[in-house]
């Protein structure tokens, strides 16, 4: 990293660590607590004999105990648009490019760009990063609306118009299985390899060249910053964002699965604890039930 300057390093550890940052408050919004409910002083009978309930087809994003197929969030942490990430072990089918559009427009105009690109604004107004900017109001809103281009620009040419010209799918096939060190190694390195429309592995070009296009048309709004060193900085920036968030993508189900289960686990023993009535399922399939004995 001492190859690339000061200022790069910084904005790229800028960005991970909000990365980072929002991880942490996703999993801490999700450990709330449970209300114990008042105690029961009617008197508890023995809960009579239930036959077991007819088997229904499970529906789509219903719970399940099979992490390869966890139902996948529109949002990260309840705030990083998700809105292209699909589970490697579901039947693969092509989306229409119609489909490879939306998503682009939905990734680029979530709420949560505008605050993404506010707190970077922040970032790069404190470290004086592109200096011709200036500072005050006006440096704040030239480093605000050229973050915020970059997203834009750079999603929607690599989530829509490079996949619909090369014929590529831009989701993220999240795998679920295997180690935590090879899904890692997993996850990082689909900003290189993709699957084409027909289902084939391919190398990701819409991703590594949309990225460069963006880092190119950039130039024309960071006058200071049109070497070809910069524009490389740029583009190793958006890639190691990117391979951050796919991680993100493929651990995210699993965490929300581990937070939901010890939040049911929790409430059962709060019910026990006072003696009320507990039936409950939790999406691994495993029922408690007690009748206060």
């Amino acid at each position: 990293m001492q190859f690339f300057p000061a200022s790069f390093r910084r904005e790229l550890c800028a960005r991970l660590a909000l990365l980072v940052l929002l991880a942490a408050v996703g999993l801490r919004a999700q450990q709330q607590p449970v209300a114990a409910p008042p105690p029961s002083v009617e008197p508890v009978l023995p809960a009579p004999p239930t036959l077991p309930a007819p088997a229904t087809p499970k529906e789509e994003g219903a719970p399940t105990n099979d992490p390869t197929k966890y139902p996948i969030d529109k949002r990260i942490l309840g705030v990083l648009p998700n809105y292209r990430t699909a589970n490697e072990a579901d039947v693969y089918a092509p989306i229409s490019n119609r489909r490879k559009l939306w998503i682009a427009t939905k990734d680029s105009t979530d709420g949560p760009i505008f605050a993404n690109a506010f707190v970077l604004a922040v970032i790069a107004q404190a470290n004086g990063t592109h200096p011709s900017f200036g500072q005050g109001i006006e440096g704040f809103g030239h480093r605000y609306f050229t973050g915020l281009g970059d997203q834009l620009i750079g999603n929607y040419l690599t989530e829509g118009v490079f996949p619909v010209l090369l014929h590529e799918d831009p989701r993220y096939f999240r795998r679920g299985r295997g180690s935590k060190w090879g899904r890692t190694w997993y996850a990082a390195t689909r900003i290189f390899v993709t699957k084409s429309d027909s289902g084939k592995t391919m190398f990701n070009f819409a991703e590594v060249l949309g990225n460069a296009t963006a880092a190119g048309i950039a130039n024309a709004y960071y006058p200071d910053e049109r070497g070809v060193l910069d524009n490389f900085q740029r583009l190793w920036t958006q890639l190691a964002t990117d391979a951050v968030s796919q991680v993100l993508k493929e651990f995210w189900p699993d965490i929300k699965h581990h937070y939901h289960e010890r939040h049911i686990r929790k409430e059962e023993r709060i019910m026990l604890s006072v003696g009320a009535p507990v039936s409950n399922t939790s999406s691994s399939g495993t029922s408690l039930s007690s009748s206060g004995h």
